[in-house]
Order: structure tokens, then sequence, then C-alpha cells
């Protein structure tokens, strides 16, 4: 199966500093933009931040158990082939980024497992970006 690119749009406090950490931190090129709002290429999926007033009170994360941590929901991100993930794992590292939930292997040894890791963009945005081995695991049950 062929995937065409997704399309998503998530809210930013700030435009720059949502935009030099999309274009820095993960390596996203730029594309079209405005005084509020900045497509990104994000692993060749459309991706825009769209500025958003900062409210007067940040509503908390609400997180899920899975596989033994707390998963921040909402979230988005984007099924990485194996080495593409650990190349993002150590740039990240690089440019010391705080994880919500540190790069590990999810369900080892079970149907589906994955390697995975959560951070937040600079406004809040919780943020997985995953891979299997086996890309055939993807949607198995």
């Amino acid at each position: 199966m062929k995937l065409t690119p997704f399309h998503v749009a998530v809210p930013v406090y700030d435009l720059e500093e949502a935009r030099k950490f999309y274009r820095e931190v993960l390596g996203c090129s730029e594309g079209r933009s405005s005084d509020q709002w900045t497509d990104f290429n994000l692993y060749g999926h459309q991706f825009v931040i769209h500025l958003k007033p900062r409210p007067t009170e940040i509503p908390a994360h609400h997180f899920n158990p899975v596989d033994g941590h707390d998963v921040p929901v909402p979230h988005y991100g984007v099924v990485l082939q194996w080495d593409a993930w650990h190349e993002l794992e150590q740039r990240l590292r690089s440019h010391n980024v705080k994880f919500v939930i540190e790069p590990y292997i999810r369900f080892k040894g079970e149907t589906g497992e994955q390697a995975t890791l959560f951070f937040l963009d600079p406004s809040g945005n919780a943020l997985e970006f995953k891979s299997f081995k086996d890309m055939g695991q993807l949607f198995a049950v």
C-alpha cells in the first residue's frame, strides 16, 4: 500500500520559537508561511503550526497508561524507518530535548513491538515518533 502525505495543524503560542524548534531541532524544511502560520515538511507530510494566543490558564495534559508509561493525549508524530528513528533519537539528544517518555522498545517480544519516544514542543504539544523493525506489525493485532 502506497501512503499519501497527511496534513495536520497544531497551535503554537510563539510562531518564531516554534519555527526555530521545528526547523533546527527536528530538521523540517519550511514551506509557505504568513504572520499567523508556517508549513513544514515533516518526513514528507504537511505539518502546519498556527499562532494561537497563549491562554491565561494552560490545561494539564491528559495521560493514558500504555506499557507501564503515562502517554500524553493528544499527541502526533510519524512512524519512521528503524534507522531514521535512531537518527532522530540522537538528533533530539544532541539538542538536549527533555523526553516525556525516554526512548525505549515498547511491547518487547510481543505483537507490535516498536521503538518509541515522546517529547513536547515549546508550546507543549506532545509528539511521539515510533518505528517497527517489521513494518508489517504496524497494524497487527
